[in-house]
């Protein structure tokens, strides 16, 4: 299946034309000037600009791991009836998508919302990645120690031969499966298997990746290679993640770590080895979920001829860790946050021997959120954990090389850290957190003297409270879809107090709004479910206090398992499974709790801020730009706006909610809303006309309530439309004064 870009509509491989929005499926269009540019063009004819989708190719040979590796479980095969692939050529089961009708597509946590990244091209040499061979091997040292590397050396390249070199015989053989590909039987000849010569400007049979540079001839047997590939076919999904989806019909869970095997030696539940997922991408698809910041996002994966072909997201542009420690202008408290972000690494990279990753410092990359980023995975030759003193020793070389100076307990830690006083990581990441606390109080600002009349005094925030809140919402079902799956929910507690102090209005209100998706009978079904679900939770659990995060969080975990035991109690899978979106906002006085998951949005609108964009989509876009990559990048991936989380798909595992409080200091119109109302930007384009106004007491919330569903008729009109509004008037509290 194809993807459309722009809408996210699946369309069959023979479409050249999105058939939803009419969206070219056949070019690109250049994000510089826009001029049209071939899928398998790495730069723009008409600008130079960048226009290519690059990933970073690693190519290991059998021995680059054992084959004896551990694995993690996953989902079962395709079930019967299922659509399937045979590799790479027509792309087994669509993307996931939830709802019969055209809807943005669920990317699943596990890794597999990567599959059609618009990765910039980096001008880097391959010989910026580091192999493997770089590490002492444990079998021969106990201890890894480290070491900025004087000089990096030139990688041998490996690559895979042509189509046309594949025997009759062998192309006969049905693949394995769709990643174990019929492809050249090895040489049995000694002299004739000593080397490999390039003869194809592809990476794989099938000619989707093509070589971003010539190589010279390949001496058979180097442990690893690492080359830079254009995807010729950004819009289709991968072999990787149609294999990966197709088994998220039975089992939506991937854990963290490998499962211990069980007495037959058999694994209980379909592992990622019995998908023949090979061995080196298992761990960055286990882990994407938790760790989706730190790891790069993998794209495909494949074996053939005794070689494993992973392709990554290339994150050689981000800036080194060890230069970024230096830089006087970081605090000390974000020192200790990457500390504690290795730690949690160490922690997860421990079951799949993988922990020598964080000890390469050319590996260890920040980007501009200040997150700690692993260029790769690097796998131990030996199933050893590494001692904790190992990443001693990286601590103490960080410090040592930038120059920083350390407050004593920090000093006291990297001793104890080295000679294995501190013995598990649990102690270690306590130990980071008593001293960030200890930081914490020593910088805590003093307070400044209230008959100060200096000029330069910061303003002075006063008290305020509520003297006016209204609400209005409504819902639409668009001039494109057949039945609305939108669905909101509206429960208000106003009190009203006079007293010579003035007039001051006690306010519990409840706000919901969720967007359905999964078809008619399924995305109407779980937007109202996820309603009455919270209406009821917060009927019991909210009494004279606005409830704190653990609650709320609770609160749309329980929304999320009553919509996910539907889809597990009717066997549905693929598309089938139901599910929604969510925008929740709570109102006690002037204090506001926000939660989200999805695309539906919260607005901030008031006189001295505008309007504001309160919550951040939980989409791969911005999943992207929190990476580092610029918006205008992120944003031309085919797959920028598909979901990254919703309720009811997954399981509670799945589902990470975010959750803020805002103050009321200023008049405010809050505004809840649908994609149908927020995109293409309407809000923020005709803002001043439709929701300025709606800031004066006078004005009538139900009449702009209507004309925002009719605005977006006009403008949109492709999707269900529902918005709430929440007008709260607010003055100094007199009480206060």
């Amino acid at each position: 299946m194809l993807v459309c870009p722009q809408c996210q509509f699946e369309n069959p491989n023979t479409n050249k034309f999105c058939q939803k929005c009419g969206t070219s499926l056949s070019h690109k269009n250049c994000s510089q000037c826009q001029s049209q540019v071939a899928l398998n063009a790495q730069n723009c004819p008409n600008c130079g600009a960048e226009a290519g989708t690059v990933w970073l190719a690693i190519i290991s040979t059998e021995g680059g791991k054992p084959a004896t590796a551990t694995s993690a479980p996953i989902a079962s095969p395709t079930p019967s009836g299922a659509e399937t692939s045979p590799l790479a050529a027509s792309q087994a089961p669509g993307s996931f998508v939830i709802g019969s009708d055209p809807q943005p597509i669920l990317a699943t946590d596990a890794g597999i919302d990567e599959w059609e990244s618009e990765i910039p091209i980096n001008d880097i040499e391959e010989n910026e990645i580091f192999p493997p061979s770089s590490f002492p091997d444990p079998a021969t040292e106990s201890t890894s120690t480290p070491t900025v590397p004087e000089a990096v050396p030139e990688p041998v390249n490996s690559i895979n031969p042509t189509p046309e070199t594949a025997s009759a015989e062998t192309a006969e053989v049905p693949p394995l499966n769709p990643l174990q590909q019929a492809a050249d039987p090895m040489p049995e000849d000694d002299s004739e298997a000593s080397t490999l010569v390039l003869s194809s400007e592809y990476l794989d049979p099938q000619q989707r990746y093509k070589l971003l540079k010539s190589l010279p001839q390949i001496q058979a047997g180097t442990a690893e290679t690492v080359v830079k590939v254009l995807d010729c076919q950004p819009f289709q999904m991968s072999p990787l993640a149609a294999l990966v989806r197709s088994g998220d019909a039975v089992q939506t869970s991937l854990p963290a770590a490998p499962p211990a095997p069980t007495s037959d030696t058999l694994p209980i539940t379909p592992t990622l080895a019995d998908l023949a997922v090979p061995v080196p991408a298992q761990p960055y698809l286990a882990l994407q979920t938790q760790f989706d910041l730190n790891l790069p996002a993998i794209h495909d994966a494949w074996q053939q001829n005794g070689q494993t072909v992973v392709l990554l997201e290339d994150r050689s542009d981000l800036p080194l860790l060890l230069a970024e420690w230096g830089n006087d202008d970081i605090l000390p408290l974000q020192l200790l946050h990457w500390l504690y972000e290795m730690t949690e690494l160490w922690a997860a990279l421990e079951p799949w021997h993988c922990q020598r990753s964080l000890l390469e410092v050319t590996n260890l990359r920040v980007n501009e959120d200040r997150n700690l980023c692993l260029q790769r995975l690097y796998c131990e030759k030996s199933e050893v954990s590494l001692p904790l003193s190992d990443l001693g020793d990286l601590w103490q070389m960080l410090f040592s090389q930038s120059q920083r100076t350390q407050l004593g307990s920090i000093t006291q830690l990297l001793v104890d850290c080295k000679e294995g006083v501190i013995q598990t990581v649990e102690e270690l990441r306590g130990r980071l957190v008593a001293i960030a606390e200890e930081m914490e109080i020593s910088s805590a600002p003093v307070p400044v003297d209230a008959d100060d009349d200096d000029e330069d005094m910061p303003t002075v925030v006063l008290p305020m409270q509520l003297v006016n809140l209204q609400s209005a919402g409504a819902t639409d079902v668009g001039r494109q879809r057949a039945h609305n799956e939108d669905c909101y929910g509206i429960v208000t507690n106003i009190s009203t107090i006079e007293s010579p102090l003035g007039r001051a209005v006690r306010a519990r209100c409840l706000y919901i709004l969720c967007d359905g998706m999964g078809g008619h009978a399924g995305g109407e079904v779980a937007s109202a479910q996820a309603v009455e679900t919270l209406r009821q939770y917060f009927q019991t659990h909210w009494q004279d206090q606005l409830p704190n995060e653990a609650t709320i969080r609770e609160a749309v975990l329980l929304a999320n398992q009553a919509i996910f035991d539907v889809n597990q109690k009717e066997v549905r899978s693929g598309s089938g499974r139901m599910g929604t979106t969510l925008v929740l906002v709570l109102v006690q006085d002037n204090q506001v709790a926000v939660a989200h998951v999805g695309d539906s949005r919260l607005y901030r609108l008031s006189r001295r801020q505008g309007l504001r964009q309160v919550t951040v989509d939980h989409e791969v876009g911005q999943r992207e730009i929190k990476r580092g990559i610029d918006p205008e990048t992120a944003y031309s991936r085919p797959d920028a706006y598909q979901l990254t989380q919703a309720l009811g798909p997954r399981d509670e595992d799945f589902v990470h909610p975010d959750v803020q409080f805002l103050e009321l200091n200023e008049d405010t119109l809050l505004i809840l809303a649908s994609d149908g109302l927020t995109d293409n930007d309407l809000l923020e384009t005709h803002g001043s006309t439709h929701l300025q106004p709606l800031l004066s007491h006078e004005a009538s919330l139900e009449q702009g309530v209507s004309e925002l569903i009719n605005l977006a008729n006009q403008y949109n009109g492709h999707d269900n439309i529902t918005a709430i509004l929440i007008r709260a008037l607010v003055q100094p509290s007199k009480r206060e004064l």
